[in-house]
């Protein structure tokens, strides 16, 4: 048996969705420690996936069979890629489905490491993730899975896209620009307001396909500013403050490429929920991740409780319900548990590239 385990992602946004600049997308994110995903694996002469109840974080229990067949495609796909028989899968956490927390990558990306583990095989997660629909705009969500911490990702050349999406298979996943381990007192809010599913599938395509068509260079040009000479400092010295002011600000930015396709710079009830945590002493910078609905903020040790009460004034601001959390970023890639071995991070390539929630103090 296998065991893989691998923390959510914070998206913070995209550098550049022109196709009048010669790279597009170069996404910015941060690996967390907590909520997380934990796929074991056994091999069997083919696949079978159990979720167990109660194991996707945030979801009600119907969602458990859209979960499975999820997982029974990425296992399914899985074994074809590795040349192995099948795997008996069983799902002991995930997260929230479409909630701007990276499911469907560290997701697939267990999936994976989890069945070439249990059958002796290297994963080789980075190559293999465009198979399986993975890291195709953004790198984020592999990167942290690899590795964790802070990432930008150096997109893709623009003259190899068009405004349509390319099959799957048909990308390598953005190659890492910049990492940087976050330091160890820093803390970030998830706020997640009781709200429909974020985009995904096919209904973000269009609405990608959409924001790039319309896409104003100008702002690429603003934020590429601040990635330089704000965020990347900001990190590199350990200053809460400015980054949490930073990337709240990519996050507005990337909003108006957005705003026809979400309703404004924020989804409802995001907008009403980033406003009140924007006004939050304890709250360094909040904005939505991906495409929601949860709202992060970035914040530190000292500050981690008062940060929770924002939130949950933030919640009740907006008239609605929802979870909070106080978790730590990650600083190390996923964990992969063989049989007979001990647990190991993830950023070994031919291993695979291996709730309650808290902060984990």
């Amino acid at each position: 048996m296998a065991r893989a385990s691998a923390g959510a992602r914070l998206h913070f946004g995209f550098c550049n969705l022109s196709l009048s600049h010669e790279r597009l997308y170069g996404a910015l994110g941060v690996g967390l420690a907590a909520p997380r995903v934990v796929v074991d694996a056994e091999p069997v002469p083919e696949v079978s996936v159990t979720v167990e109840t109660g194991s996707a974080a945030g979801d009600p229990a119907g969602s458990i069979p859209t979960v499975r067949d999820d997982i029974y495609e990425y296992a399914s796909a899985a074994t074809d890629l590795l040349g192995v028989d099948g795997a008996r899968i069983t799902v002991r956490e995930s997260l929230p489905r479409h909630a701007g927390l990276g499911s469907g990558t560290q997701l697939a990306a267990a999936t994976l490491a989890a069945v070439a583990t249990a059958h002796g095989e290297p994963a080789r997660v980075r190559e293999r993730a465009p198979a399986l629909g993975r890291g195709g705009r953004s790198g984020v969500g592999v990167a942290t899975f690899e590795r964790g911490g802070f990432v930008l990702d150096a997109g893709h050349p623009t003259a190899r896209f068009t405004t349509d999406r390319p099959a799957d298979g048909e990308w390598t996943v953005p190659p890492v620009a910049a990492r940087h381990a976050v330091p160890d007192d820093w803390r970030f809010l998830l706020v997640e307001p009781d709200a429909d599913a974020g985009r995904s599938g096919a209904a973000e395509d269009d609405a990608m396909r959409t924001a790039v068509e319309r896409a104003e260079p100008g702002i690429a040009d603003r934020i590429g500013g601040i990635v330089t000479r704000r965020v990347l400092p900001a990190i590199a010295t350990g200053n809460a403050e400015t980054f949490g002011a930073a990337v709240a600000e990519i996050g507005r930015l990337n909003g108006a490429w957005y705003a026809d396709e979400q309703g404004g710079v924020y989804r409802p009830p995001v907008g009403e929920v980033v406003a009140s945590l924007s006004g939050a002493s304890p709250v360094f910078g909040a904005g939505q991740s991906s495409w929601g609905p949860t709202v992060y903020g970035v914040t530190d040790a000292d500050h981690a409780d008062a940060a929770a009460e924002a939130g949950e004034r933030a919640l009740d601001a907006a008239g609605v319900g929802g979870e909070v959390a106080v978790v730590r970023a990650a600083n190390e890639g996923a964990r992969i548990d063989a049989e007979g071995g001990s647990c190991s991070p993830s950023g070994d390539p031919e291993r695979g590239n291996t709730k309650p929630r808290g902060d984990g103090a």
